[in-house]
């Protein structure tokens, strides 16, 4: 996903250069994380929804409608992408794919982007002024009503942009993304509309809410530790830190190059540095759901169980001790 100024030019970016590493690498790199991601993605999603302790928690809910944006990420966006490296070109070379692929590359990683910085203002609510939320008026107007507003509102606008705007798309089967950039993107108000809305404003207030509430959280430990819920409220800091964390890391740096290009910048001056970039931007999406682990330990030892076949701690004790027992109660022979 990529924020440039593309109503500057008729030329993408993708027209002025290719990422140096092969695209073998890229697809080996994309494939070995994408699909223990997709796993536990959806270990997470089924643990939070069928889990009646987990759903009702309210930390819970903006993680869940995050995961549930990223999953098409992953399931078709990343995976078109491995395909288009390990073929050359995308595959089928159909344009219904491309709008598809440029809708869940738009709509879900930005509808993703905005949750993330409504996630780091609702900690601040959930810690510090959870009488704001004691009833279910306040409750659904400071906590259901944001994330119902931002996801609507993110699906129908790139619906509306992708599929109904009525303008011509270019398609190039030869490239990323079919080219990266549907028609509606060299519209100068809408470009700039999806730039500082949706892109770089949504950072911004991410950063400052993010490291304000890791402050807070400090100044405040000393009369939080001595709360019941302190357990919780540490592992919900540690949790936001990580996510904003990768998520601030991996964004500014080509959000810092694309506002360079909406200054007038060419995009031809660090193209190949925001190449990179992108490529390494989907990585917010696969250790997403990593992250989210963070705040669910009882999921945490089901996977080690499960998945990786690991025996629980007490019956690794009971087989450690066993032959001891078996010993000591043997007879004697004389």
């Amino acid at each position: 996903m990529s924020f440039n100024n593309s109503s500057n030019s008729s030329d993408g970016l993708f027209d002025f250069v290719e990422i140096a590493h092969p695209s073998s690498v890229r697809f080996w790199i994309y494939l070995l994380f994408n699909t223990p991601s997709i796993v536990c993605a959806s270990c997470v999603i089924i643990h939070i929804i069928f889990n009646r302790t987990q759903r009702r928690a309210l930390h819970n809910h903006c993680v869940l409608l995050i995961l549930i944006f990223n999953l098409p990420i992953q399931l078709i966006d990343i995976n078109l992408q491995i395909i288009f490296f390990h073929y050359g070109s995308v595959q089928p070379p159909l344009p219904s794919v491309c709008l598809i692929w440029w809708y869940i590359d738009y709509a879900c990683y930005l509808g993703s982007l905005i949750l993330m910085a409504w996630l780091a203002v609702e900690r601040h609510i959930l810690i510090f002024h959870d009488r704001w939320i004691s009833n279910r008026r306040r409750c659904f107007l400071l906590h259901y009503a944001p994330m119902i507003i931002i996801a609507a509102y993110i699906l129908l606008y790139y619906v509306t942009q992708i599929f109904i705007l009525p303008c011509q798309n270019t398609f190039d089967y030869t490239l990323p993304l079919c080219g990266a950039y549907p028609c509606f993107e060299y519209n100068t108000f809408f470009n700039k509309w999806e730039f500082i809305v949706h892109g770089m404003l949504p950072i911004i207030l991410e950063t400052f809410a993010s490291i304000s509430f890791v402050i807070r959280v400090q100044f405040q430990s000393r009369r939080l530790s001595r709360s019941p819920q302190w357990r919780k409220t540490r592992r919900l800091t540690i949790q936001l830190s990580l996510m904003s964390a990768i998520n601030i890391c991996l964004n500014i740096p080509s959000i810092l190059i694309s506002f360079a290009h909406f200054c007038g910048l060419p995009l031809q001056y660090g193209a190949q540095i925001q190449e990179y970039f992108i490529f390494f931007v989907y990585f917010i999406t696969l250790l997403f759901p990593f992250v989210s682990l963070c705040q669910l330990p009882e999921l945490r030892k089901r996977i080690k169980t499960k998945i990786f076949f690991l025996a629980p701690q007490h019956q690794r004790q009971i087989s450690r001790v066993a032959p001891t027992l078996m010993r000591t109660q043997m007879p004697t022979v004389q």
